[in-house]
């Protein structure tokens, strides 16, 4: 199992150029303490999460760090051209010397994202799809033709082509038809901070019934905080965790309200939940014990090929402790 760091830039403090900055501090001592991973994530309109121009900030880490390497978690296709997004992963891949891993989504369930990109949620899906079979053609081939319902392109050929022969694909879904297409395509697959462990196990089995293997660099983001006791790692997470529970269920009851479609899954503690017993108890969160066992937990239900660590203090210096305990106590006994 590898570890990695997930990166959502936030605002704590609201000083956008602190957020960023105390962001690459975070990574660069994972990068020290010989992580394998970072990920970044995408958000918008957000004051709270300063990622919008996701492949912006990995553009920078390339130049600031040189053995880590560098996920998208994720870029959400539907909301862009994806003969650009080809140009720009070709590109990153070759700014950071063919370190980039490349992470898709529809987005989430954030209905201001669709409102303002002019992309119906009910459409979000085919068009990550769709997105994706063209920008995996545009990568490796020329003079590529391509008619779908929503892209199209005749005899053409982007360039740079990317440094790595072929570029890791993980696809975040929870749906068949997302499962069935990254099965097919052998790509792996990604959880989030809030997926029940059930809904997690019940993607995995989906995929390898239609594919044996591919789930073996299964990428699992989680919430993360070791501390001396269970009760200060708590204690230090909580603000951190309150925070995102109050944000998620919002955005969460909007979607529910406005869903046109009956066979939308509810967001409980089966499928994708916000509640803040719920997130701290599956959540990487309490003493050096408390964490392996949670680790291992995680390990022997998904067979992870990445635990993506997501620090859940405020505070900058908590964190970067957090991580040191991490390695030094946790690491070596989960492996």
């Amino acid at each position: 199992m590898k570890t990695g760091i997930f990166c959502n830039y936030e605002n704590h403090h609201q000083d956008a150029r602190r957020a960023i900055f105390e962001q690459v501090t975070l990574i660069k001592q994972a990068e020290s303490l010989d992580f394998e991973e970072a990920w970044v994530s995408e958000h918008h309109f957000s004051e709270s999460n300063l990622s919008p121009s996701m492949l912006v900030l990995m553009a920078h880490l390339a130049g600031l760090t040189s053995t880590i390497k560098l996920g998208t978690a994720a870029v959400l296709l539907p909301f862009y051209n994806p003969i650009r997004v080809a140009e720009d992963i070709a590109t990153l891949d070759n700014l950071c010397n063919g370190r980039l891993l490349f992470g898709v989504a529809k987005g989430g369930p954030f209905p201001l994202q669709n409102k303002h990109f002019a992309t119906p949620m009910s459409e979000s899906r085919g068009k990550m799809l769709e997105a994706m079979a063209l920008i995996e053609k545009l990568l490796y081939e020329t003079n590529v033709s391509f008619n779908g319902q929503y892209y199209q392109c005749d005899r053409l050929t982007i360039y740079p082509k990317p440094l790595q022969q072929k570029i890791p694909v993980y696809v975040a879904t929870g749906g068949d038809d997302g499962i069935e297409f990254a099965a097919k395509h052998s790509f792996s697959l990604m959880g989030g901070p809030p997926f029940s462990l059930q809904r997690l196990k019940s993607t995995i089995t989906k995929y390898q019934e239609l594919n044996a293997s591919g789930t073996e660099n299964f990428v699992l983001a989680r919430f993360f905080y070791v501390g001396k006791t269970n009760d200060e790692a708590v204690s230090e997470a909580l603000p951190f965790i309150r925070k995102f529970s109050q944000k998620m269920k919002a955005n969460s009851a909007e979607v529910m309200q406005n869903s046109a479609n009956p066979g939308h899954k509810p967001f409980d503690r089966t499928n994708i939940c916000f509640d803040e017993d719920y997130l701290i108890e599956n959540s990487i969160i309490g003493d050096v014990e408390t964490c392996r066992d949670k680790i291992k937990k995680f390990q022997d239900e998904l067979n992870l090929g990445t635990l993506a660590l997501k620090p859940s203090s405020l505070d900058l210096q908590k964190n970067l402790e957090s991580l040191t305990r991490y390695n030094q106590e946790v690491r070596n006994y989960v492996f």
